[in-house]
């Protein structure tokens, strides 16, 4: 009777447990979701539809300024933001939104060359017990992510004579093999990446002489060992994770007033794309560790400023244009040829990520689209602006979707809303 009675105790709490946090679904505990490919956990849930008035929120709070978008792990959801004249994280129960902690930051002066604000750009990666975060300004910085003690940092734009570029560090680091890898951009030791021990912050290798982009890396397996895909500034680059060996790289990217902001996208079969607006459009290539050949390239196929492409159900989905330029196209390819399946612009420019086999379109502008995938034409499931007439700025911080939850930050404001069935 004693253990019926504990089973079944056990059993409440579950429930209880899994009511409080959201159905199914798993972290989103670094930028484009847990395998940096802007999917969500493979057993994450959403509503088929939405009501009228978009999505419930479920809790919101006030943030500083920055692009940084929202991780989620372990039931807590981590900012990464300046307040006056520090940046600094917070985590909050990631279904309550109840701040957990907030740790003391590190100052920053930090003043963009060109437009955009003066905040972190970069999302934070949480990795077991530790959170990383760079700043703006090059300040690495890496965190007990349970309870926000900082355990190390480093000043890699002081460190590697790095300059702070048109916006600021904007380039998501990487945690792979126990390394930090950072595309940093310095001038000093070729140090266009550099991989920081996880453990103690040390630096373990640099390479490629190359300035830094607003791109972040991706680690990939090529000939069964552990590797970094990387945009630097002007070009794409494979490199061991463990020892920094460049295997090879090509050039991408041009000089002058451009970026290289979209992350590489890897499709099964060892070939990967990379896109960029500004005249340069995308190359797709196969690769192997002995280098790439080109397999597509081109720019009326697809040229994204700085949204990340889409692999879902073997077609790629991608916004075609740039923010500051409108209008975008969002467009529907065969991603081993390029061709293009269909283009429509009816939706705006933003971001893409994939759960329960849908797309979530963040658009700058604020409004959110539903969309179901399919290789014959736009399929809307649902439209809302859950921001309404209070969005400040835009929607350019990348979202998270965890355990039924979608989390959106525009200037001012951070939102939970409840997008699960």
């Amino acid at each position: 009777m004693r253990l019926r009675l504990t089973i079944l105790i056990g059993i409440l709490i579950g429930l209880v447990t899994a009511w409080a946090t959201g159905a199914g679904g798993g972290d989103w505990p670094q930028i484009l979701g847990p395998s940096r490919d802007g999917h969500a956990a493979a057993d994450e849930k959403l509503a088929a539809a939405w009501p009228a008035g978009g999505p419930p929120v479920a809790w919101s709070r006030e943030v500083g300024s920055g692009y940084a978008g929202i991780v989620v792990a372990a039931g807590r959801a981590y900012l990464f933001h300046r307040l006056a004249d520090r940046e600094l994280v917070e985590a909050f129960d990631a279904a309550t939104g109840q701040p957990l902690w907030k740790d003391d930051g590190h100052p920053t002066a930090f003043r963009p060359q060109v437009g955009g604000g003066d905040g972190p750009l970069c999302t934070p990666v949480v990795a077991g017990d530790r959170a990383i975060v760079f700043g703006a300004s090059g300040t690495l910085a890496c965190l007990d992510a349970a309870t926000g003690r900082r355990l190390w940092t480093r000043q890699t734009h002081r460190d590697f004579a790095a300059p702070e570029g048109y916006f600021g560090a904007g380039a998501t680091p990487l945690v792979a093999g126990g390394r930090v890898i950072v595309n940093v951009g310095g001038a000093k030791q070729e140090a266009g990446l550099v991989a920081f021990d996880l453990a103690s912050g040390e630096t373990v290798w640099t390479a490629v002489a190359d300035a830094a982009s607003y791109s972040a890396p991706v680690a990939v397996d090529v000939g069964g060992r552990p590797h970094v895909l990387a945009l630097t500034r002007l070009a794409c680059v494979l490199v061991d994770t463990a020892d920094g060996t460049v295997r090879w790289q090509f050039r991408f990217g041009q000089r002058g007033p451009t970026v290289n902001a979209a992350t590489p996208v890897v499709f099964p079969a060892g070939q990967l794309l990379v896109t960029a607006a500004y005249g340069i459009g995308s190359v797709s290539a196969r690769f192997d560790a002995a280098g790439a050949t080109p397999v597509w390239e081109g720019i009326d196929s697809l040229a994204s400023q700085y949204c990340t492409p889409l692999v879902v159900g073997g077609q790629l989905y991608a916004i075609d244009g740039r923010d500051d330029l409108p209008p975008a196209a969002i467009k529907c390819l065969d991603p081993t040829t390029g061709r293009v399946l269909w283009t429509t612009r009816d939706v705006g420019y933003g971001t893409l990520v994939e759960a329960d086999g849908k797309i979530i379109v963040t658009q700058t502008d604020g409004e959110l689209v539903l969309v179901q995938p399919d290789p014959t034409g736009l399929k809307v499931l649902a439209r809302c602006q859950p921001f309404g007439r209070d969005l400040t700025g835009n929607l350019r911080a990348l979202p998270a979707v965890a355990a039924g939850r979608l989390y959106l930050r525009d200037d001012r404001r951070l939102i939970c809303l409840d997008v699960g069935p």
